[in-house]
């Protein structure tokens, strides 16, 4: 970069983090006006910005312009992944989502906790739309792979439980949320959840026990209050 170049990134760059995002995108678009073969980074800052402004096919536009200028930019294949899920484009999603997951895999000596923790989440979330289509068994294999980047994220943990509840494996269901439990003491959903599974087998003590733990967090929590009103009034 030249120093005006240079200088005009780092306005944009700070307009960017300062959440001033009209003004780092005017930065941003005047430093690639006359170079939209160099400045990877740039191109994916200015997809983020029109990503959340709404504006998605320049958001995609963007990112493929980043990709181009650098096809290992794991950052703009994620982000370029997202749009497209959120489109609806579900294959071209998973096509560029797995890219960027074989090129992490490639340069696994140099770990990017941002990139590896974004990409945890994106697993989940093909877990999640896996689940909801009723595949459990997909669900799963994705979750792990999460699971496998981060594996001290408690909300996946808790969705991994979850699915292997409903495709009725019960003990590695139990297991697998008393870990997210031991994780984080005060995860709601993995406490819940726990509760239900046991009433689930035929242990109601055990459920009650979870569910008056979750509100010993939560005093307000509705869904533990529910569960107990429901369960005690069945047994008396």
């Amino acid at each position: 970069m030249t120093p005006e170049q240079q200088e005009t990134y780092e306005q944009g760059r700070t307009y960017f983090e300062q959440g001033k995002l009209n003004d780092s995108l005017r930065c941003f678009l005047e430093l690639i006006k006359d170079n939209s073969h160099r400045f990877a980074d740039v191109h994916n800052k200015v997809g983020v910005i029109y990503h959340h402004k709404g504006i998605l096919e320049n958001a995609i536009a963007s990112f493929e312009k980043a990709l181009r200028v650098n096809p290992s930019y794991t950052e703009a294949a994620i982000n370029l992944s997202i749009v497209y899920n959120e489109l609806g484009k579900y294959e071209e999603a998973s096509k560029i989502f797995h890219m960027a997951v074989k090129t992490v895999s490639k340069a696994r000596k140099i770990k990017d906790p941002y990139i590896e923790g974004k990409l945890a989440n994106e697993h989940a979330h093909l877990g999640s739309q896996y689940y909801d289509l009723g595949r459990y068994k997909e669900a799963i294999i994705e979750y792990k792979k999460g699971l496998k980047l981060r594996p001290w994220f408690a909300d996946i943990i808790t969705q991994l439980g979850i699915a292997y509840r409903d495709n009725g494996e019960f003990e590695k269901a139990i297991e697998t949320f008393q870990k997210a439990i031991e994780i984080n003491q005060r995860h709601l959903p993995a406490v819940i959840n726990l509760g239900i599974t046991y009433y689930m087998m035929g242990f109601v003590d055990l459920a009650l026990r979870e569910w008056k733990n979750a509100l010993a967090i939560d005093p307000d929590n509705r869904d533990a209050r529910v569960y107990i009103s429901l369960v005690s009034s069945a047994r008396y």
